[in-house]
């Protein structure tokens, strides 16, 4: 089987292109997917999306009654799409395709920041500065802490990663030991 943001990317790329210049902006459009991405990621739903005894237009009708917002007609006839298609399990990688060529023609990237302790505002900010220099990009941070890195970051952008993080540091010397 296909890989998921293999599948979604058309998807993506058709309603990124319809919406583009859309008077709602990038932003809200963002927003939408991202709901849609949530409530299509449900277990219950994906299940409910499965069973036989309901029709497309039944599985249609529910799944857009679980957006908490009135869809635009282009997100309502994705969601028809996907039904029809029994594509719904892509929504989530739908999303994601939509943000990266989102970020693409806003010249932006998302900096994904794993740190071993949490970081305040000034210190993301700080480095942030610092990975907008390197990477000739505006970035938008997502920081994570996860105590296994024993110390320092890791950094992704794109497919990018600056790993700085004790537990790589400790890593590379048991490899080069193990050598």
């Amino acid at each position: 089987m296909a890989e998921l943001s293999t599948i979604a990317r058309p998807y993506a790329e058709a309603l990124f292109e319809a919406v583009r210049n859309d008077a709602r902006g990038l932003e809200s459009w963002s927003g939408v997917l991202s709901l849609l991405a949530q409530v299509s990621s449900m277990h219950d739903v994906l299940e409910a999306m499965g069973d036989p005894r309901l029709n497309n237009a039944q599985r249609i009708q529910l799944l857009t009654a679980l957006v908490p917002q009135e869809l635009p007609a282009q997100a309502a006839n994705l969601v028809a799409l996907v039904v029809e298609n029994n594509r719904v399990q892509v929504l989530p990688q739908v999303a994601e395709q939509f943000e990266l060529l989102r970020n693409r023609v806003e010249g932006t990237a998302l900096a994904q920041i794993t740190s071993a302790f949490p970081l305040d505002d000034a210190q993301v900010a700080g480095l942030l500065q610092g990975l907008e220099r390197k990477f000739g990009l505006k970035l938008k941070s997502q920081v994570t802490v996860d105590p296994e890195l024993i110390g320092g970051v890791r950094v992704a952008v794109g497919d990018h990663v600056l790993d700085t993080s004790v537990q790589a540091r400790l890593a590379n010397l048991r490899d080069t030991l193990a050598a």
